[in-house]
């Protein structure tokens, strides 16, 4: 029998509707970001509502690579690469490259967006293309299930799908990829601003791909 998993997807922007203790009202089970925001909003929003919140960094954010100088313990498997470092927001799990069970659902993220200048969280997409290879690994192994992905947690949307014609908001081609891989239900991304217009939920297959900006609150069956 299926459950519902309430899902609150935040990004780029602090709503003010949910920067108080009436978020609780809400009931998520699991607060996921997609990147651009203050770390003190999203702490306040993993210790308000005791829930887990994931997230993924986007171009405005610091840059949160984890040591790769760092050792694993060698009684220990992870595949993902590096010992993080703990930086980023307390309470708050990032999950970029690398697929998560949380809440019951199985949540992949890729942070970042497309490079128009210096910076940290920016790629080409040829750099992109590598970075969406790792998750398609991570998949193939069946880390964290045998399921495919409920949530595909990104900043920057696919190519062409909700994407803007300025290279700083262009879309990601190896999502388009990525997305037939994994076979997301929903695909979560802020970096393109609504500016108070409702944003229609498009598709890229099967799967939902939903501008959060500032926040939508979801429901997922798992």
């Amino acid at each position: 029998m299926s459950q519902k998993v309430r899902v609150l997807a935040v990004s780029d922007e602090i709503a003010p509707a949910i920067h108080r203790f009436e978020v609780r009202d809400l009931e998520p089970d699991l607060v996921v970001s997609c990147g651009d925001l203050p770390f003190d909003y999203l702490e306040y929003l993993a210790s308000t509502l005791n829930k887990p919140v994931v997230f993924v960094p986007g171009n405005h954010d610091p840059d949160l690579t984890p040591d790769p100088t760092a050792r694993l313990d060698p009684g220990t498997f992870s595949w993902s690469a590096y010992i993080d470092t703990g930086a980023g927001p307390g309470g708050c799990e990032n999950i970029d490259r690398k697929i998560v069970k949380v809440a019951g659902l199985r949540v992949a993220g890729l942070g970042g967006s497309i490079r128009y200048k210096d910076g940290p969280n920016q790629y080409t997409q040829r750099q992109m293309t590598r970075r969406a290879l790792r998750l398609e690994a991570l998949h193939r192994l069946r880390l964290v299930g045998d399921r495919t992905v409920d949530l595909l947690v990104t900043h920057a949307p696919p190519l062409g799908i909700g994407d803007g014609e300025d290279l700083p908001h262009q879309g990601i081609h190896a999502l388009h990829r990525l997305v037939r891989v994994l076979q997301p239900t929903f695909l979560l991304h802020g970096h393109v601003h609504p500016f108070g217009f409702e944003q229609p939920d498009r598709r890229v297959e099967d799967t939902a791909v939903v501008n959060v900006i500032p926040y939508k609150l979801l429901e997922v069956e798992r």
